[in-house]
């Protein structure tokens, strides 16, 4: 039996699956911003799982941020009081057992690749577009995370061809300016209508208002999204040219997007044409628990994953 647990900055939600991707058992609870007690959170939710199943399961967990390669502890998490923490040992130690770990987005993309809307693409990318934004590569069903660990880190790369008042961009959390993280994310289309209008909405209010047709403010700040989108998925079309990019996260259910981004993505890539998809997750909010349960194999927890994943033994 495969655990998957989805370490999100509002909630926790564990999932068993079946070898046929079958949902056993689910569980969420609020995350509680604290860090021993979100360990201990995680280790409550696993063993419900368990109890719920009556078996004991590989863990897998899909966390913000990263592994660093040198220390072993979190970075560039946007929950920024996991960084610099050993996330992955801790975790370990409290459920006793090996754990293995990815970063969310990378989770969406092994979960979409193994049974979902990348499943026949020899090459695609993966994107959430919710609080934050970020991105994860697979080629041919595998993860790909790179000699650093930071394969498909595309929201904190500026955005491309820049202009007006985005070329010096606002400032990240991360530290530098224009990262896409300020523009494309649920909270980057929030703060662009503030700029531009003096009012707070959130992207969904925004949203809602440009499809409804009544807020020429908010249909204008859709179009600078939209517009913003196309160009940084064309950069990631000219590197790296995947087949399908598969949008997960609360603003990947706007339908203008399917609509408009393709054509723009077009019109800045280094070919003559661009034949490839743009869609929707398959498994929507529950792509990134099981995508964090398939780090492990199906098959039995001593063979060797499939995938390029962060491993943690029990201490």
């Amino acid at each position: 039996m495969q655990i998957g647990v989805d370490f999100g900055g509002t909630k926790i939600e564990a999932a068993a699956l079946a070898p046929d991707g079958r949902f056993l058992a689910r569980r969420r609870v609020g995350n509680p911003g604290i860090y021993d007690a979100a360990i201990e959170a995680v280790r409550a939710l696993v063993e419900a799982i368990e109890n719920d199943i009556g078996a004991r399961g590989t863990v897998g967990v899909g966390t913000p941020g990263s592994m660093s390669l040198s220390s072993d502890t979190i970075r560039n998490a946007n929950s920024i009081w996991l960084n610099g923490r050993r996330f992955r040992d801790d975790l370990a130690a409290a459920l006793g057992r090996d754990i293995r770990m990815a970063n969310d987005a990378n989770c969406l993309a092994l979960s979409e690749a193994s049974d979902g809307a990348t499943r026949d693409a020899a090459v695609a990318f993966a994107v959430i577009l919710g609080t934050g934004c970020g991105g994860g590569l697979t080629v041919n069903g595998r993860l790909i995370e790179g000699a650093n660990g930071i394969g498909g880190e595309w929201g904190h790369t500026p955005l491309p061809w820049a202009k007006g008042d985005e070329i010096e961009g606002p400032e990240c959390w991360c530290g530098k300016r224009g990262c896409l993280e300020t523009w494309i994310s649920g909270s980057g289309l929030s703060r662009d209508f503030e700029a531009a209008t003096g009012l707070r909405q959130s992207a969904q209010s925004i949203v809602a208002a440009a499809a409804a047709g009544n807020s020429a403010e908010a249909s204008a700040a859709l179009e600078r999204y939209i517009d913003r989108l196309g160009r940084a998925l064309a950069v990631v079309c000219n590197i790296v040219d995947p087949a399908v990019i598969v949008l997960g996260g609360g603003l990947s259910n706007v339908a203008a997007i399917y609509e408009r981004v393709p054509s723009i993505v077009a019109s800045y890539i280094f070919s003559e044409e661009w034949n490839s998809r743009i869609a929707p997750a398959r498994w929507g909010d529950s792509s990134g628990v099981r995508g964090a349960a398939r780090l492990w194999p199906a098959a039995k927890a001593s063979e060797p994953s499939a995938f390029n994943a962060v491993v943690a033994k029990s201490r």
